[in-house]
This record gives structure tokens, C-alpha cells and sequence, in this order.
């Protein structure tokens, strides 16, 4: 099973980028399925993207479609988050995690693996 560390949040303005990283240890990176959550405070974890094993595969939910990109590079076992056009309400602690079996669909709220969690501030 792999393990999983995030990295690349911080404080930004609104309009910024910032692009976040997720680094798995482990062989087996390669054949697991990926996402990105976000929790922001007082609410529930929310799906934000997730990409295939293969990186054929993508999906956004919809406030931050246009605005971000997940990409994959199975050669270096790192999911990357890039993060554009940042607005307060993107503001929230972002969590990668790893599936095993089945994809991340938008309504996915478990995973096999989850890493620790980066916190992004945007401010107004």
C-alpha cells in the first residue's frame, strides 16, 4: 500500500496559482487511482479531481473546472494539482488520495489511502 505526502499549499491572493504535489511511496504508485479533496472549515470533505492510473482518464467537479489541472507522472510517483485563477472560496485543507480498484467518481468520498493534508489560503 502506498503512502502519501502532500505539499506546495500557502497563502495566496486572490487571481494567484499555486500547484500542489502529492508524492507516494511505494511500487505499486503506478496502478492506483488518484484524487484531490478538499475540506474547508465547518463543511464536509468535497471531492475535487481525480485521474486514472493511466492518466487517460479525468474528472473536475464543476467550480473548479477551467481553473485547475490533475496530472499524474507515474515515473516520479506524484500527482500534481494545478491551481489557477484561486478564489477565497477555494480556501480549504487539500487532501490526495489513492484507489486501488475503482475510480474516483465525483460522488467517491472513500479511498484506500489518504495523505495528511495542505492547507491553501486564498485571501480577497
Amino acid at each position: 500500500q502506498v503512502q502519501l505526502v502532500e505539499s506546495g499549499g500557502g497563502l495566496v491572493q486572490a487571481g494567484d496559482s499555486l500547484r500542489l504535489s502529492c508524492a507516494a511511496s511505494g511500487r505499486t504508485f503506478s496502478s492506483y487511482n488518484m484524487g484531490w479533496f478538499r475540506q474547508a472549515p465547518g463543511k464536509e470533505r468535497e471531492f475535487v479531481a481525480s485521474i486514472s492510473w493511466n492518466g487517460d482518464r479525468r474528472t473536475y467537479t464543476d467550480s473548479v473546472k477551467g481553473r485547475f489541472t490533475i496530472s499524474r507522472d507515474n515515473a516520479r510517483n506524484t500527482v500534481y494539482l494545478q491551481m489557477n485563477s484561486l478564489k477565497p472560496e477555494d480556501t480549504a485543507v487539500y487532501y490526495c488520495a489513492a484507489k486501488s480498484r475503482t475510480y474516483f467518481y465525483i460522488e467517491t468520498k472513500a479511498a484506500d489511502v489518504w495523505g495528511q493534508g495542505t492547507q491553501v489560503t486564498v485571501s480577497s
